[in-house]
């Protein structure tokens, strides 16, 4: 049988330890059955200040870094869930979109020759370790010329005929000219965080005007493309459900072009109550929270926390955002945010933050096809539990508490008794 245990402690980052016997003591941690949710994968979202980052690396260090993030050897992450932007995110190089050109509504001038200094490269290096990564992928700006007022930050989209028809086209071109260098995409979210009027590349929606531009434009114009890529309601960052994916979804014509609804930030707020009135909806989470570029200790307990949060409400994926930054973590418009690897520019070395082995322990060991199995006991709430397809089940706990506490997994084969180190982590496979 299948018995492993890696922990990782603020002393020790990543070891392995020996699973003891069956004990036969009353399991205080047990499976119960799963609900039916299949796992979709772990991963983050590629940005070009990543990448930008990673060139600061030596050739053997920065492929020691893509090999831990995507590799699916023993230990490594293998990311396989993965997202990216169309045109600038707020931690792009600087601002940009595939089109600048005013009144260009046919799209003749749209070009995604920007993206190959930065984006591709980086896509490209995740490929080689993970050949059928799935992306998905959304703006955080439309052009300027698109917007009122036509700046890439704050704003709204132009409501005109004209307008909307050329701005999905604006999706289609963007689908197509990456399946024409050999990236598909699997999905497009409609928007970033389209109820935050932000200083960097933002645009604000309402639900309704999100509804109608799916179902009379995007989802007609990906069909007459004959493109099979997904649109998702997304990415959603406030918790009322009824504002965004009831509105939407309750009218029939928008549903039946939606594949499902992306959520971040204080979206995490409305997918228990998604769950419960949409359960065929699939629901994944789209930009892990980011902190303050400390990445300290106490905020990986908290990114715990997080994922357990999403998984037991039905979400099946996770997204981390920034997956390598430079020291500090700072963004082109002045935001410091945390990262799983820090580079120091200056001495060419990287550091794997604390939330580098939070993600480690989800999705080195769990892959897309392993279904998320409910638990019940007094850990229930710091763990996780997934069945993988070899009948083993992988086990996610954490001990928040600065003293060490015990607990008995039981799997329905035997009870194992666990020790905790204080704020520790954990994944143990059994069965």
């Amino acid at each position: 049988m299948n018995n492993e245990w890696y922990c990782t402690t603020p002393e020790q980052p990543w070891i392995r330890r020996d699973v003891p016997p069956a004990s036969g003591n009353p399991g205080t941690l047990t499976v119960r059955a799963g609900n039916g949710q299949s796992w979709k994968g772990f991963g983050g979202c590629f940005n070009e200040l990543g990448w930008m980052a990673l060139a600061k690396l030596s050739p053997t260090d920065r492929e020691a870094v893509l090999h831990g993030l995507f590799s699916s050897d023993p230990g490594c992450c293998g990311f396989s869930y993965c997202r990216m932007p169309i045109g600038a995110s707020d931690y792009a190089r600087s601002w940009y979109s595939h089109n600048e050109h005013e009144g260009d509504y046919a799209m003749a001038h749209f070009s995604i020759e920007r993206d190959h200094k930065h984006l591709i490269p980086y896509i490209r290096a995740a490929q080689q370790y993970q050949p059928g990564l799935s992306l998905f992928a959304s703006p955080w700006s439309p052009p300027t010329w698109m917007k009122s007022p036509p700046a890439y930050n704050y704003g709204t989209l132009v409501w005109t005929p004209e307008n909307l028809t050329a701005y999905a086209r604006y999706f289609v071109r963007f689908v197509q000219a990456y399946a024409e260098i050999g990236i598909d995409l699997n999905a497009v979210h409609v928007q970033n965080e389209p109820n935050s009027d932000q200083k960097f590349p933002s645009c604000v929606w309402t639900g309704a005007k999100m509804r109608d531009f799916i179902r009379d434009y995007l989802g007609p114009a990906l069909d007459e493309a004959g493109l099979s890529t997904q649109i998702w309601i997304g990415t959603i960052e406030r918790a009322d459900v009824d504002a965004w994916a009831q509105l939407i979804l309750s009218d029939d014509a928008a549903r039946a072009a939606v594949s499902g609804v992306g959520y971040q930030w204080a979206g995490k707020g409305a997918v228990q109550r998604q769950r419960m009135a949409w359960p065929d909806v699939p629901m994944i989470q789209t930009e892990n929270e980011c902190g303050d570029g400390t990445n300290t200790w106490e905020y990986a307990h908290y990114i715990f926390d997080l994922i357990h949060h999403y998984v037991t409400n039905g979400v099946e994926a996770y997204v981390y955002w920034n997956m390598v930054l430079e020291a500090g973590g700072e963004s082109t418009w002045g935001w410091k945010q945390n990262a799983m690897v820090s580079v120091d520019p200056l001495r060419g070395t990287y550091t794997l933050n604390p939330e580098y082995h939070v993600m480690r322990h989800f999705a080195a060991y769990v892959a897309p096809g392993d279904s998320v199995l409910g638990l019940e006991g007094r850990w229930a709430g710091n763990a996780l539990a997934f069945r993988k397809r070899d009948g083993s089940i992988a086990w996610m706990l954490h001990n928040p508490f600065d003293d060490e506490r015990t607990v008995s997994i039981d799997d329905g084969r035997g009870t194992r008794e666990l020790r905790l180190d204080p704020r520790s982590f954990h994944t143990v496979i059994t069965g």
